[in-house]
């Protein structure tokens, strides 16, 4: 398995996972500028394509009806209508022929999806996983897979929140504790050591 300059060990069992890169989700103001987090998605994205690795884009979307958005009793509810489909239109660059394309309907994308199928079928045991936002849809998928004992890498600066002090939070508590805090071009070395 190659080990890049940083200790990264990211070998045939490794897929990238990059959570709500998408129309909707990008227009969000984000702490980091999202058109960088979709570059720096595009790039681990060319990098693990050139490895013949698994790239899995994650999409949050809903029926036209609604039916199917989360209902809870809660503070600050989601959306109550789903949004137009262009919302969640993945960006023109950032999807190849051969990419998984997993649509999800909660904030984590193991919950309802076939994420784990396609990912174990693949033979995959490690996930460098990113997206927007940090403490919802990325660290709910990440919670998810530490519990099914997949290996997690984080690259920091591929990843956005709306919120600055969520963004800290997750990245200086809760990832270091599930698995290993990157950046972009540490993967990507790794990647081609």
């Amino acid at each position: 398995m190659p080990v890049g300059p940083n200790g990264l060990a990211l070998g045939e069992d490794t897929a990238l996972v990059l959570i709500d890169l998408q129309t909707g989700i990008l227009a969000l103001p984000t702490t980091r500028p999202s058109h960088e987090v979709l570059e720096r998605g595009v790039a681990l994205a060319g990098a693990f394509r050139a490895r013949r690795l698994p790239v899995v884009l994650v999409k949050v979307a809903w029926s036209p009806d609604g039916g199917d958005l989360p209902t809870a009793n809660v503070d600050r509810p989601g959306p109550a209508a789903a949004p137009p489909a262009a919302f969640s239109e993945i960006p023109a660059g950032l999807a190849a022929l051969g990419d998984v394309v997993v649509t999800k309907r909660h904030w984590g994308a193991f919950t309802g999806t076939e994420l784990d199928l396609q990912l174990r079928r693949r033979g995959i045991h490690r996930i460098v996983l990113a997206g927007i936002s940090t403490s919802v849809g990325v660290e709910s998928t990440a919670r998810t897979a530490w519990e099914l004992s997949y290996d997690l890498v984080f690259p920091e600066d591929a990843t956005a929140d709306t919120d600055a002090d969520s963004h800290a939070h997750t990245f200086g508590k809760i990832f270091p504790r599930i698995g290993k805090v990157s950046t972009t071009d540490e993967v990507i070395a790794a990647l081609h050591p």
